[in-house]
């Protein structure tokens, strides 16, 4: 008889005990590996941005390091300098660059007009495809960053002195013809998760 009731199997308790076990066990491994994907996903979205906070820094410097004493004229008819930044409004630096690459010979310039805007929490660069513009001069403007709470510039000048804005200003009697450009442009970023990152960036010339 105790030999026929070992052949029988679990009984329904020796089930639930261990239809129990297994639930925790599952439970316990379905928890590490939705922790194990969270961190990976988080990784991941921390690699992407870096990735494009690295990219619009290099940008800058690109744009930067390439700029270029040439005057223009905007859609008004109205001169602007070179170079100029600082200030008050969206558009915290505006210039002239050399290199513009023409990969398919085109018949342009291989200067070009860019600014550098803030607006919205977001770092935007415009060019444009002419450096003295037509009233219907359109610009293209490409995001280089997001979550940007804040951009702050400032202009090494010649004299060593630092300005929060370029070209500096100068007194009817002092005023020059050419502005010789800055020595150097310093730019911070405050960018949300990462906290204010501040970048020196050389001047041509």
């Amino acid at each position: 008889m105790s030999a026929r009731r070992r052949i029988a199997g679990f009984t329904l308790l020796e089930l639930l005990v261990a239809l129990a076990i297994f639930a925790v066990l599952a439970t316990m491994a379905y928890a590490a590996l939705n922790s194990v994907l969270t961190a990976r996903k988080d990784v991941g979205a921390k690699s992407k941005r870096l990735a494009a906070l690295q990219t619009a820094l290099m940008i800058v410097e690109r744009d930067i390091e390439q700029a270029a004493p040439r005057k223009i004229r905007d859609e008004f008819g109205d001169e602007q300098a070179a170079l100029q930044g600082g200030g008050v409004g969206t558009t915290v630096l505006t210039f002239t660059r050399d290199g513009w690459r023409n990969p398919l010979g085109l018949a342009r310039s291989h200067l070009q007009r860019v600014a550098y805007q803030f607006n919205d929490k977001q770092l935007i660069r415009q060019s444009w495809s002419i450096l003295d513009r037509a009233p219907d001069t359109q610009a293209y403007s490409e995001v280089l960053l997001d979550k940007v709470t804040a951009v702050e510039v400032r202009f090494l000048g010649r004299d060593g002195q630092w300005s929060g804005y370029w070209p500096p200003q100068t007194s009817g009697d002092q005023k020059e013809t050419v502005v010789p450009p800055p020595r150097a442009i310093e730019i911070s970023l405050d960018v949300e998760g990462w906290g204010r990152i501040t970048r020196l960036f050389r001047v041509p010339g």
